[in-house]
């Protein structure tokens, strides 16, 4: 049964869907990362499966281990006309390649007073889960929504990580596409063929009229399971999907959170100097005077990602912490 036939995908069949429906449908979609091509296994989570016995190995090339050289590269095509999509196999292996995202893809339409683009879209993957350790399951999306010129986009769900990567493909601007790998072969909803979601536009998934939850990716699901068992408790919350981290959709956590009175941010980043202190900066702004409680933040300690399963449990945060943070938020 094919992809499109299927009641239910994982992400790494949406990725897939969207970078061959991409290819097929621009010649100018490249793709290029380490081990991408078929002959080297199509990627080290197959995300790139089959595409390059379809579009050949001119349009999918697969990299010497170099993040500083893929980028470049990337870069370089953008410039030159091309729609690259470079795989960086681990979030964290972007700080390699910090100079030519932050300092050229991010920057060169400002420095160029608009006259060139950098239509570039940087795949990559990370989250705890799988005893990874402290250098390959950061979240690091704070970094780069704090760079001007950048699009951050984090789904939590294989319709979305369809719908937003063909979105981040056809942007003229470069954009950084965060997959979590604990959720890469969770089954979700099949996407519509074809159907882009917007980037910089939230989604309601649940409607609810005491607390709003603001949350993205993986911890969106325990926001979820949160909220699920607070309606047992007679408890309506709210919750929202951020979809994209940059540019964030604040009127509509804005117009939610002045129907509840109460939000709870919660990510898988480090709290300090997170999204979430960012959401509450603005929301006390937006909202001072008519917020029944302060903005809470739930997120992981500040601490490299620990190796050990039980401490890597602890430091993400779970359902029982979030519960918790609600239940602070309702006194």
């Amino acid at each position: 049964m094919s992809a499109v036939q299927a009641k239910k995908i994982n992400i790494v069949q949406a990725i897939n869907m969207a970078l061959h429906d991409a290819m097929e449908l621009d010649s100018s979609v490249v793709v290029l990362g380490e081990d991408i091509a078929d002959r080297e296994g199509g990627g080290v989570f197959k995300c790139t499966a089959g595409l390059s016995g379809k579009f050949g190995t001119g349009r999918v090339k697969s990299t010497p281990i170099a993040e500083q050289a893929i980028v470049g590269a990337a870069v370089g095509g953008a410039l030159a006309g091309l729609r690259p999509v470079a795989e960086i196999m681990l979030m964290n292996f972007t700080t390699v390649a910090m100079d030519q995202i932050v300092n050229h893809a991010a920057k060169l339409r400002f420095m160029t007073g608009g006259q060139t683009h950098v239509p570039l879209v940087i795949r990559t993957t990370t989250g705890a889960g799988f005893g990874t350790g402290g250098q390959h399951a950061d979240y690091l999306e704070a970094w780069f929504a704090h760079t001007a010129g950048l699009k951050v986009v984090a789904p939590s769900n294989p319709a979305d990580a369809y719908g937003l990567l063909l979105s981040c493909i056809f942007d003229d601007d470069p954009c950084i596409f965060i997959e979590n790998l604990p959720l890469y072969f969770v089954p979700g909803e099949a996407p519509v063929p074809g159907q882009r979601v917007p980037i910089g536009k939230a989604k309601v998934v649940q409607e609810g009229t005491d607390i709003t939850l603001i949350s993205y990716s993986k911890t969106l699901h325990e926001v979820i399971a949160a909220a699920k068992d607070l309606a047992k408790e007679g408890v309506s919350a709210e919750v929202i999907d951020l979809r994209t981290i940059s540019p964030l959709d604040m009127p509509t956590i804005i117009a939610s959170v002045a129907k509840t009175g109460r939000a709870v941010v919660a990510h898988e980043a480090q709290v300090d100097f997170g999204v979430g202190a960012e959401i509450s900066a603005r929301l006390h702004k937006e909202l001072f005077g008519t917020l029944k409680a302060p903005v809470a933040r739930v997120g992981a300690a500040r601490s490299p990602v620990p190796f050990s399963k039980p401490l890597e449990s602890a430091f993400v945060p779970t359902k029982e912490r979030i519960l918790a943070a609600i239940r602070e938020t309702l006194k």
